[in-house]
């Protein structure tokens, strides 16, 4: 049987709330934007082409604060004991390939380099399943954003697939981190 890269990413997301969840009960799905949501998140990124392809070509990546790296942080606003949770995005083997998902380890932001994502539960789940993209989700404030607004609107396809993968990986909802 033949497996596209989705359903490999699935497999892979599976295997690591499982292995690297251990509070979590087999079949059980991680709070979305918790810790091992981002883990999952960052597996997803790897696997989808035009993020870790087009970022490149773009010369997003590039920009970087000289770290190495940038930030990438997001959360639910409507959880408010909920922490943020942080992806780090590095040029690797000639793509924008994400080295780290989980809790955020960054504090500092750079505003001119990296982004702060927020949304309400319901919004978060519309951008998933690809209901409106991210010009309709800012335009309308469903989307919160900080970050280089004009390096974000000349990407706005690969900032599409980024809102998809809050869709693709699987997470209870219903449930706060």
């Amino acid at each position: 049987m033949t497996r596209t890269p989705i359903a490999l990413a699935a497999a892979t997301l599976w295997g690591l709330f499982i292995g690297a969840a251990p509070a979590l009960a087999q079949g059980a799905k991680p709070a979305a934007m918790s810790a091992p949501f981002a883990q999952a998140m960052c597996t997803a990124w790897n696997a989808d082409a035009t993020l870790t392809d087009k970022l490149v070509e773009s010369g997003w990546i590039k920009n970087d604060a000289g770290r190495g790296f940038k930030l990438m942080q997001i959360y639910r606003s409507d959880c408010a004991s909920s922490a943020r949770i942080e992806m780090q995005i590095a040029l690797k083997d000639g793509k924008a390939q994400c080295v780290y998902g989980g809790a955020v380890r960054s504090t500092a932001l750079d505003g001119g380099a990296d982004y702060l994502m927020w949304a309400d539960t319901p919004r978060w789940r519309e951008m998933g399943t690809g209901e409106y993209g991210p010009m309709k989700a800012m335009m309308f404030g469903r989307l919160n954003f900080a970050g280089p607004k004009m390096e974000a609107m000349g990407n706005m396809g690969p900032f599409e697939n980024f809102l998809l993968l809050v869709g693709k990986v699987p997470g209870d909802w219903a449930a706060c981190p």
